[in-house]
């Protein structure tokens, strides 16, 4: 049945409707406007793309199991992957919103939210009976994080909900940190889509799971290691077991275990020293001859015998990981619409943002 919120064209086919804004003008006329209507469309049991601090998201009302269930339709997603829930609202457990949906929170996690909260961190909690199962693919756990961004936040303050938002896109392909991005994936497919320009960090927000001890990263994000360490004390690294590209009956956490992240293009990653790297890159193009290959530059990585490559993006330079995180995706949906069939990228180091990059890096190559 056509929900109210919902345009479709004269050929039934859904039209998703653009909400233009300023994020840095929240208090315009226009800008409230563009939030009023994305909040009603949520509440309604629909779809909205929002821009957060990390990537786009595609959001739907978290306790409306009907409206998770669209966001797993429009994306194809499966259903064994479970999504995070985003919140507004105090930055310490007694947030109104962040009660409804968990049963206990532990010591480790109230000062990560204290110290993370707004930010690019999601906290795996024990869920409330109000979580449906779509949400945490029937685990016991759900993740919850409070977006920084000013459009994501205001969206949800006004729709007074809790919002369900993985990636707005198709399901293992590249994230999208543009509005463009989401449409070239999802047009037609959502009801809305709320544009507030590029997305700040670029990767995905940290998963964590602050029950253990050790607490465990799910997921390598732009909160790191080093910093949750400082606040909370011991933590480590999820190991993925050897059979990831298996289906499961359900992940412990958005992002683990599948091939992701991915251009339609085979991407090669390029490890080794930094000073060997040039030579490193000109000696993988030399086995993809036969190809329109691409290449993720780095700055400082001069090719004297550089091959002639259909297409160079521009990443950024090797000294500022937080710039390549943030230019990583635009990058590889460059060199996907250059028509690129292979993508040399070479790999970052393992310190601070550098181990979101690889992560997302070798999930992206994986075949």
């Amino acid at each position: 049945m056509m929900t109210k919120h919902a345009f479709h064209s004269d050929n039934g086919v859904m039209l998703t409707e653009r909400l233009v804004l300023d994020p840095t003008r929240l208090d315009d006329f226009s800008a409230r406007s563009a939030v009023d209507r994305a909040a009603e469309i949520l509440r309604s049991g629909g779809l909205v793309a929002l821009p957060t601090e990390t990537v786009y998201g595609l959001g739907a009302n978290a306790l409306d199991a009907a409206a998770v269930a669209r966001i797993f339709e429009a994306k194809r997603r499966p259903a064994w992957d479970p999504i995070i829930v985003h919140i507004a609202g105090s930055a310490n457990a007694d947030n109104p919103m962040l009660r409804r949906l968990v049963a206990e929170i532990p010591e480790a996690a109230r000062k990560l939210m204290e110290a993370f909260w707004p930010g690019p961190l999601t906290l795996l909690l024990p869920r409330s009976p109000s979580v449906p199962d779509a949400v945490t693919a029937g685990r016991p756990l759900v993740g919850i994080r409070m977006p920084a961004h000013p459009v994501a936040y205001a969206l949800i303050e006004k729709a007074r909900i809790p919002v369900a938002a993985p990636s707005a896109n198709l399901f293992s392909h590249i994230s999208p940190t543009t509005a463009q991005h989401v449409l070239d994936d999802l047009d037609g497919r959502i009801d809305a889509i709320l544009e507030a320009g590029p997305t700040e960090h670029g990767v995905e927000s940290t998963v964590l799971d602050p029950c253990q001890s050790p607490m465990v990263i799910y997921r390598p994000g732009a909160v790191t290691l080093e910093q949750i360490q400082a606040v909370a004390g011991d933590v480590k690294v999820f190991t993925e077991p050897s059979h990831v590209n298996k289906e499961p009956e359900a992940l412990p956490s958005p992002g683990v275990g599948i091939r992701h992240y991915a251009p339609h293009a085979r991407l090669v990653l390029v490890e080794g020293p930094q000073e060997e790297m040039p030579r490193l890159l000109e000696t993988a193009a030399t086995k993809h001859t036969n190809e329109r290959i691409g290449l993720m530059r780095v700055d400082e990585f001069a090719m004297e015998n550089s091959p002639k490559f259909a297409a160079v993006f521009p990443w950024g330079h090797w000294s500022n990981p937080e710039e390549l995180a943030h230019r990583l995706y635009a990058g590889l949906r460059a060199l996907d619409a250059a028509g690129c069939t292979v993508i040399l990228c070479p790999m970052p180091a393992t310190d601070g943002i550098g181990a979101a990059l690889r992560d997302r890096l070798a999930k992206a190559a994986r075949v």
